[in-house]
């Protein structure tokens, strides 16, 4: 009931401030909703003192205002909101989509006081030179530019001991003062309001709002944890450790805890900086195709991708090569998802809406119950005007926000897990045709797709399955008989009750059955014992 409360007084306070902004027309789509919610909607623009002064802006824009100055959470819910065109129409996802989690910095001494608790040392111990004031604030995090010194060994032939110092430049991330608490509850908030929205609007429930904060919780709580972030930049690293036009900065483990991390100082140009990308003499067309290149190695090769490959994300060096920074929120992809996304990408890109709308059914995104044929109708919607434009206007991005929007008409429930995937792949996009306006999503993306799916589709793959099935059979074949053998034993002892038991047909038909099951298990052990050879062979 206490819980209630407080999620009501935050929620108006919430709604106060949309109401400044005047963004409260989320609350008008709905139809159904608790007598106190409409109650609020015709109150509290009586207070919205400056909400006139924003009439010029879109919804859109006016919502983006709105968030930010709630604060973080409400920073990253709009930015997750930004990929439900379907929940809020294109205009204003887009316009979330803008939102950037610029926030004014925190104090030094608060920043000094984070760092020396989580790694147990003063700062001057740690860092020989540490910058005062941040280079970046964001939502969660501020980061800081430092010096460090180490000891490195430097044998001679005068001196087998010597050393010698190394300086080097790195970047301090330190997580803003009471961030966790605030999260906390603002989550608290939004799983309530989900609640509400699912109960009183049942037409919502297959949007599974209340899993889509689940989503946002978890991503969340990665990002709070400082060596989740470096742990996700190493494995990063690795996946490209033979990549030559793509980086990541090196972890200093030493001095990275779950509040602060360290890592090397990236040295390059921002890609939101196009104009000193020219004049450094960078290939802005290298450098677009790189941007989606790299981002479809992570999805489909890994199954492992950076999840917010947005401009201030992304440097060039100084030998032209991508270095990606801040992995706080990152994507995972199961095999079976991207089989799934790189099947229905390209049967929609080569003209096969019967194969699009298939791969759909078999995934279980679409329900059953649903024509298959008028589903191919609607992939043929989407497909054809993007298809009948020049390649230079192709847009996966756009693809991927118009097949979401016939998720009504289907029933299809949203999945969560290709939210964040769609998100990125729109970013990415953004990114790359900023870059290079002529650049085309689709045959930048090709070749990488169609050797992937070559790779994990064709024949060779599938042979490769099977034997790989059948390695897995053939290490669980000898317990699997030595289960059997004791089944048999089993059997035996119960058969021989079962005869001492029964006579004439009785005994027939108990006799009958014994030796069928034997049969059965004999079967069972020379089929395992078959396949074991023929893998042998």
């Amino acid at each position: 009931m206490l819980r209630g409360f407080n999620n009501l007084i935050r929620l108006l306070f919430v709604v106060r401030t949309l109401a400044r902004f005047d963004a409260l027309f989320l609350l008008d789509e709905l139809e159904r909703a608790p007598f106190y919610v409409k109650l609020v909607r015709v109150i509290l623009p009586l207070f919205a003192v400056g909400a006139a002064s924003r009439k010029d802006l879109r919804k859109g824009e006016r919502l983006a205002f709105a968030l930010q100055e709630l604060g973080p959470s409400f920073i990253k819910l709009g930015q997750a909101l930004s990929v439900r065109s379907d929940l809020l129409g294109e205009e204003i996802a887009q316009d979330l989509g803008n939102l950037r989690d610029r926030l004014p910095p925190f104090s030094f001494e608060e920043a000094k006081e984070t760092i020396e608790q989580e790694l147990e040392h003063s700062l001057d111990t740690l860092f020989v030179e540490f910058d005062p004031k941040p280079i970046a604030a964001a939502s969660i995090a501020q980061v800081h530019f430092a010096v460090t010194e180490e000891a490195v060994a430097a044998p001679t032939d005068e001196d087998p001991d010597a050393v010698s110092i190394v300086r080097k430049k790195v970047a301090v991330k330190v997580l803003r003062p009471g961030i966790e608490k605030a999260f906390e509850r603002d989550l608290r908030l939004f799983f309530w309001i989900a609640d509400l929205v699912e109960r009183f609007q049942p037409n919502f429930r297959r949007l599974r709002l209340r899993q889509i904060v689940e989503v946002l919780e978890q991503s969340v709580s990665l990002e709070m944890d400082l060596r989740l972030e470096a742990a996700a930049a190493a494995e990063i690293a690795e996946n490209f450790a033979n990549d030559p036009d793509f980086g990541v900065p090196t972890i200093d483990w030493q001095r990275t805890a779950k509040r602060a991390m360290t890592q090397s100082r990236v040295e390059g140009i921002s890609l939101s900086k196009t104009e000193e990308m020219v004049e450094a003499g960078h290939d802005m067309e290298k450098i677009s195709a790189n941007v989606i290149r790299v981002f479809l190695s992570q999805v489909l090769r890994d199954g492992f991708f950076h999840a917010d490959m947005h401009h201030g994300n992304l440097f060039v060096d100084d030998d032209g090569r991508l270095i990606a920074v801040d992995f706080g929120i990152m994507g995972r992809m199961d095999r079976e998802t991207r089989l799934f996304m790189a099947e229905m990408l390209y049967a929609f890109l080569i003209g096969d809406y019967k194969r699009a709308a298939e791969v759909h059914f078999e995934a279980g995104y679409v329900p059953r119950k649903k024509s298959l044929d008028a589903f191919t109708q609607a992939c043929r919607s989407i497909g054809e005007p993007i298809l009948g434009k020049p390649v230079s206007e192709i847009s996966i991005g756009r693809l991927l926000v118009q097949l979401f929007q016939i998720t009504e008409t289907f029933e299809m429930e949203t999945q969560p897990q290709l939210l964040l995937l769609q998100k990125t792949m729109v970013t990415a996009e953004g990114v790359a045709q900023s870059l290079n306006k002529n650049v085309n999503f689709w045959e930048v993306a090709h070749p990488t797709v169609e050797a992937w799916m070559r790779e994990n589709m064709g024949p060779e793959a599938k042979a490769a399955q099977i034997v790989n099935d059948g390695l897995t059979f053939a290490r669980k074949l000898p317990h699997l008989v030595s289960k059997t053998d004791r089944l048999l034993s089993r059997l035996e002892e119960e058969g021989d009750q079962l005869l001492n038991r029964n006579s004439g047909t009785g005994k027939s038909n108990a006799s009958s059955q014994v030796g069928q099951t034997l049969m059965f298990a004999c079967g069972l052990i020379s089929g395992a014992a078959l396949t074991y050879l023929l893998i042998q062979l």
